[in-house]
């Protein structure tokens, strides 16, 4: 089933610029709630954790192992609120289209963010500029500059793999988030476009693949981090 984006934009010196007002709005509110699971797990901190705080120091330490597995403690420490922010709004950015979406008209409003390339393209060249970033700020500029030349005949190649890292870490994002969405979406049309036997074939595979769904998008979301920590660990250490 085919649905129309909200998209508004403006031509400027000739130049189209169009936003996709569902992809916004999504994000707003999966930050909002990321902000909201924050605020309710980190009140009244115990020494002995308890209920949600246990939550929030597991999502930590789990955090902490990605990234020990990639940098030494001492580098990488300081990439560890970044991390865990990124896991955390990833995976309810992968989360919050499975329970249903919300159609107007032939508009589609509700979805996942993730489910748009644009939101994970963008998330991925902004991980890869910090790794840049980092890279220049923790090293030599000629140490930094000579990983592209070491050896030199493969230096179109290490510059050629900067954009197919941009483009596989969020392509992969979308396609897994994209194609789930879309799966659950057919399967909720033999449903309610052929009521007399639709539900025998649509209502178990909803089941299924919402559970399966939620497998994907967690794991998607610790890829994303991982790899992230990977091509930071690429830049900011000495040698790899």
């Amino acid at each position: 089933m085919q649905h129309e984006h909200p998209l508004v934009g403006w031509n400027v010196f000739g130049i189209d610029i169009v936003f996709n007002l569902s992809s916004i709005m999504m994000l707003i509110i999966s930050a909002v709630i990321v902000f909201i699971i924050a605020i309710i797990c980190t009140r009244n901190l115990k020494k002995r954790p308890t209920g949600k705080q246990n939550f929030i120091e597991w999502v930590f330490d789990f955090v902490r192992g990605i990234i020990e597995s990639n940098l030494a403690w001492s580098k990488g420490g300081q990439f560890h609120f970044l991390a865990v922010t990124l896991i955390l709004f990833l995976f309810v950015s992968n989360m919050i289209g499975l329970p249903f979406s919300i159609v107007s008209g032939h508009t589609l409003w509700w979805k996942s963010p993730t489910a748009d390339a644009t939101v994970t393209l963008t998330l991925s060249t902004l991980v890869i500029l910090l790794t840049h970033f980092y890279g220049l700020k923790m090293k030599s500029t000629k140490k930094y500059f000579g990983n592209y030349t070491k050896p030199i005949f493969l230096m179109p190649i290490n510059v050629f793999e900067e954009f197919t890292s941009t483009l596989t870490l969020g392509l992969r994002l979308y396609g897994n988030i994209f194609a789930g969405e879309l799966l659950l979406g057919l399967l909720a049309g033999l449903i309610f476009n052929f009521p007399a036997w639709g539900w025998i074939i649509g209502l178990p595979g909803l089941v299924i693949w919402q559970a399966f769904s939620i497998f994907i998008g967690a794991i998607q979301a610790y890829i994303f981090i991982m790899l992230s920590m990977v091509y930071m660990s690429h830049k900011v250490q000495d040698s790899h």
